[in-house]
């Protein structure tokens, strides 16, 4: 005899080939028998700072930003709203891939500021977003919106993959009893111009920043697989009700959630980077064995230099941060 506890928390895991849309794992909950809700395709859920690389790709395009801009990170309050940093903390002017690899919020409400959320709206929709679950406000920058784990890693294929949205699909084929084919799936590919969504040089610049936060930031913990080609953003929602990570390899994206079906607190000191990742540590670590390392090629017209994380003026050799510019 043994005693066994059935979890009262979920949690769920899809991935898909950034190439053309297969997805090769998809779990949608703790135990099928126990309940049919599938929390990748019908949780609904809000991404935390998960939202954050659109943002950041969102202002780069429309206000010709780069990783190495300097954006200020000090306190912000618009009307009764008085947003802080997870860690109470902050850094004054600081770079972009600081600030991304940092998950700092102030940076992110900035940056939505500058832009507005009538053109972060229509941005985030190339991504396969839902323009009517983002509102006006500036919480939008935090992660304030709702999506699924499906529509996030559709949208994070498109960092993956250089810029290129294709569309998620389980079934590629299907054949009657005499082997005739009734069914054969044509998804769209990356390296079709006509699937292109944003251009290389932003997929490249947003590429880099969130490299930045698995090699120096909110999800070093994965530098644990020894690779230098995985990227991805670290997503916990207020009293950490929900908690992501949302990462890729370039030719294969992840996306780890884990909450409870009525949302409610996950603990105190509880984030995306400690319970998510995680679950996504452990499945790139079988996915990619024994794979080479990828790292897709600098587009044209792009120079990466080194940056000092204060000024965010070029630096000498060996400063922590790089950036790219046109």
């Amino acid at each position: 005899w043994r005693i066994s506890q059935v979890p009262a928390v979920q949690a769920s895991f899809v991935s898909m080939s950034s190439e053309d849309g297969s997805i090769r794992s998809l779990v949608g909950g703790f135990d099928f028998n126990l309940s049919k809700f599938n929390h990748v395709t019908q949780g609904w859920r809000q991404p935390g700072s998960g939202i954050k690389p659109f943002i950041y790709s969102a202002a780069m395009e429309k206000n010709g930003l780069t990783p190495g801009s300097v954006v200020d990170d000090t306190p912000i309050k618009v009307g009764s709203w008085t947003p802080r940093n997870s860690d109470g903390r902050y850094l004054g002017p600081i770079p972009l891939s600081t600030a991304l690899a940092g998950s700092r919020n102030m940076v992110s409400i900035r940056l939505l500021q500058s832009m507005g959320n009538d053109y972060f709206r229509q941005y985030a929709t190339r991504f396969g977003f839902d323009g009517n679950r983002i509102d006006q406000y500036l919480t939008v920058a935090l992660g304030a919106i709702e999506t699924t784990s499906w529509q996030m890693v559709n949208a994070y294929g498109v960092f993956a993959n250089g810029g290129y949205k294709v569309n998620p699909y389980i079934i590629s084929k299907v054949v009657d009893r005499n082997g005739t084919t009734i069914l054969q799936a044509q998804p769209k590919k990356a390296g079709d111009e006509a699937n292109r969504v944003i251009t290389a040089k932003n997929a490249a610049m947003t590429d880099s920043l969130m490299r930045g936060v698995v090699q120096r930031g909110t999800a070093r913990a994965a530098m644990a697989l020894g690779r230098s080609d995985i990227a991805g953003k670290t997503g916990t929602t207020n009293d950490a009700k929900d908690a992501w990570f949302n990462g890729y390899q370039p030719k294969i994206v992840g996306i780890a959630w884990m909450g409870f079906v009525k949302p409610k607190s996950l603990g105190e000191g509880e984030f995306g980077g400690t319970l998510s990742l995680p679950i996504w540590m452990s499945y790139m670590s079988a996915a990619l064995k024994d794979k080479p390392e990828h790292l897709p090629a600098e587009p044209a017209g792009l120079l990466t230099l080194r940056i000092d994380p204060i000024s965010g003026r070029a630096a000498s050799p060996g400063a922590p941060d790089a950036y790219f510019e046109l």
